[in-house]
């Protein structure tokens, strides 16, 4: 009896390996990429989808107007029109397609404010840890500036006084951060001349500049990525916020906080118009939050 039941095992364990060895990848997939990460990015990936092909995906132009399908609720409520799905607002524009634009401008506003943020910080950084004396004074003066301040009285005032242009607005969400990365940037700089590598490259006769950008900056770019993926959410709460405030995106532009800002003072009688771009601004910095920890986690070698 005793052989008989360890024949049977033999051939059963050949079976069960398999689902054993799948249960084991699965987890340790999970484990590696948790599933609301992978939610998180599944959902930046469909916003940077409906951003790309706006053009193709809206079923209006965002700026026509249709004073007759004015403030006509979306298309699966009581009373609503399946033409507009999301509805329309207070001059007949239909919501869905000011949406898919809106996610476009402001997706585009903060990359290329985190982008410009990121060259700006880092060449600064680069600069006061190469030239230290005054040029370091005057840059970490200039950063503890701009954290003494909040960055938002600072956009406001810069917009009243030099007025408001889509240039000028990416141009502004640039400066949001730029510190950070400046004194980071400084800092792993500092750091990373006194290693063997930068010694050596630096007695061979290499140029500042080739060791700077060959050779320091592929060594600090982790970090650099890791504090990009947590400013980004910050720079499109910062451009909703001016825009819902009528100094950000100026009409007949679009964007979330724009569409936020117009539709506040509907939510009693349309609250499709301000509820649905809140909704995909929550959404869409919570997302990239997540995003931006589990890169941090996975990049940070402090975390490790």
């Amino acid at each position: 009896m005793a052989d008989n039941s360890q024949t049977a095992s033999l051939f059963t364990r050949p079976a069960e390996r398999p689902r054993e060895d799948f249960r084991i990848r699965l987890r340790r997939f999970f484990e590696r990429y948790p599933p609301l990460v992978i939610i998180a990015a599944i959902w930046l990936l469909f916003m940077v989808f409906v951003a790309v092909f706006a053009p193709l995906l809206t079923p209006y132009e965002y700026t026509a107007i249709d004073l007759r399908a004015r403030l006509q609720a979306p298309g699966w409520m009581e009373g609503g029109d399946w033409n507009h799905l999301f509805g329309t607002d207070d001059l007949g524009r239909d919501v869905l397609s000011r949406l898919i634009f809106s996610i476009r401008l402001s997706l585009l506003v903060a990359f290329l404010g985190t982008i410009i943020g990121a060259i700006l910080g880092t060449a600064l950084g680069f600069l006061a840890a190469h030239f230290r004396g005054w040029v370091d004074d005057v840059v970490m003066a200039a950063i503890d500036f701009q954290a003494a301040l909040p960055f938002f009285i600072i956009a406001l005032a810069l917009l009243a006084f030099l007025g408001n242009s889509l240039t000028l607005f990416i141009i502004l969400m640039g400066i949001y951060g730029w510190e950070r990365y400046a004194r980071l940037t400084r800092g792993l700089a500092l750091s990373a001349r006194t290693h063997g590598y930068a010694v050596a490259v630096n007695t061979l006769g290499a140029t500042p500049t080739r060791i700077y950008l060959r050779h320091i900056l592929p060594n600090i770019s982790s970090a650099l990525i890791v504090n990009m993926t947590l400013n980004f959410p910050g720079t499109v709460i910062l451009e909703t916020s001016l825009s819902f405030l009528g100094i950000g995106i100026q009409p007949p532009m679009t964007s979330l906080g724009n569409m936020l800002g117009f539709g506040r003072d509907y939510l009693t009688t349309a609250w499709w118009i301000a509820v649905l771009p809140g909704v995909t601004i929550f959404f869409a910095t919570l997302a990239m939050s997540i995003l931006g920890d589990w890169v941090r986690d996975r990049l940070d070698p402090t975390l490790k």
